[in-house]
């Protein structure tokens, strides 16, 4: 860890070396700089953007301010963001798969490309998360499987959204369990998913950590496994899709923070350089663990090709989705 620590301090030093002597650079930036959110203010994303700019505006000398633009699976800000000057004055979140979802779905009509956007810096890896309502009947994940396979599509299954990382997992779920099928609810975002299963509108919840650990914490849910080849330090007695023999169930969130195409490389790398060490800030590492998000960071080249790999691996279930319709 602390190699990898030292290989991303190295190259966002690189990234503030690059901008020396570039006026441009040297100059912005000049106001604010408005950081678009593809998902509602109170959710984990919301929070984790938050607290990133709070820490990188005093690193940026101007204000980051915060753009909620909720709504159609992320494609409403998406399409904002795209859309925008690539002067270096409006950057977003992007989700991924989300984003690369929206994009391969012909029926969203996006206006957008996984080319419209660069990206700057990664923030957040939150592993996938099924969980139920504390007094649920249901103990297990096996205990799901079998009710899915008893009863095709009639056991209520919540997302985040059309085409989110959720609905991937759900699309996973089914394939890895042959006869197991859902009914499918999606939600816009975290915080209207958690209140509906909270509420019994739903059966399994199909989330992220860090959109479930609040209501795993007090005790309103039961977390049944993390899709993911580790446990996670937030939920330590909570077994993984792997330890359950279902090692092709691996779904999680990448949230990180993107440009419109245009943007030039210097500003990029002013983005990087600030963003990035505000990420390494230890107090926004507490910040984010207090919230259940997990931070990894990812800049240049390495964040690149988790971008390109990210819409290669996405394509699979962009079809796959299209044949499971919400019933």
């Amino acid at each position: 860890m602390a190699v990898r620590h030292l290989a991303i301090a190295l190259l966002l030093s690189s990234a503030t070396l690059l901008i020396v002597g570039r006026g441009s650079a040297q100059t912005y930036p000049e106001r604010a700089v408005n950081l678009i959110v593809h998902a509602p203010a109170g959710g984990a994303t919301d929070v984790g953007a938050r607290v990133l700019a709070s820490i990188a505006e005093k690193g940026l000398g101007q204000p980051i301010v915060i753009v909620n633009r909720g709504g159609a699976g992320g494609q409403i800000a998406w399409t904002e963001l795209a859309r925008s000057k690539p002067d270096g004055y409006t950057i977003g979140y992007v989700v991924m798969p989300g984003m690369n979802m929206v994009v391969l779905d012909p029926d969203r009509k996006a206006t957008f490309t996984e080319e419209s956007f660069i990206p700057i810096v990664n923030q957040i890896l939150d592993p996938g998360l099924v969980w139920v309502k504390a007094d649920s009947p249901f103990k297990t994940f096996a205990d799901v499987i079998a009710a899915a396979k008893a009863a095709p599509r009639t056991l209520r299954a919540s997302t985040t959204g059309l085409f989110s990382d959720d609905h991937l997992n759900i699309l996973m779920t089914e394939e890895a369990n042959p006869g197991a099928y859902f009914r499918l609810v999606h939600f816009d975002g975290s915080v209207a998913q958690v209140k509906e299963t909270l509420a019994g509108n739903v059966d399994v919840c199909f989330d992220n950590i860090g959109g479930a650990i609040n209501a795993i914490r007090s005790g309103q849910g039961r977390a049944l496994v993390v899709t993911d080849t580790v446990r996670s330090k937030f939920l330590p007695d909570v077994p993984t899709t792997v330890e359950l023999g279902l090692p092709s169930i691996i779904s999680n969130s990448t949230r990180g923070i993107f440009a419109p195409k245009g943007t030039p490389k210097e500003i990029i790398a002013k983005l990087a350089a600030v963003l990035g060490k505000a990420m390494m800030d230890p107090e926004h590492t507490k910040r984010l663990e207090a919230q259940g998000l997990t931070v990894r960071v990812m800049v240049g080249e390495e964040y690149r090709r988790y971008y390109r790999e990210a819409h290669e691996n996405a394509k699979k279930y962009a079809a796959l989705a299209k044949s499971r319709p919400a019933k």
